[in-house]
């Protein structure tokens, strides 16, 4: 069963680049922004070496790691370097201007 909670209002989310959010109950943080228009929420840690994201090079949909280099298409959450690591990405939706998130 998924946890569907509010993230933000809409005008909180940088275009063009990611903002850490912490949610209550949840131990890692989530990343949020708009990318090329797309409302993006992603895990907020690597799943590589759980090294946080916040602050990893962000070019177009890529996202890089600041711990250890690995890069990550925000599109899709697959990773560059390695085939078996993917980035979770989470279902997002807008209602009344806020912005709505569901961890699965």
């Amino acid at each position: 069963m998924a946890l569907r909670f509010r993230l933000c209002a809409r005008a909180a989310l940088p275009e063009g680049g990611l903002a850490e959010f912490t949610v209550d109950g949840v131990t890692w943080p989530v990343l949020a922004g708009v990318i090329d228009g797309e409302i993006i929420a992603t895990a907020g840690v690597c799943p590589h070496e759980d090294v946080h994201m916040v602050g990893g090079h962000l070019e177009g949909t890529a996202l890089t790691c600041p711990g250890h280099g690995y890069t990550f298409d925000l599109r899709t959450g697959a990773c560059t370097h390695d085939p078996d690591l993917t980035l979770r990405r989470y279902r997002v939706s807008e209602q009344a201007g806020d912005v709505w998130v569901e961890l699965i």
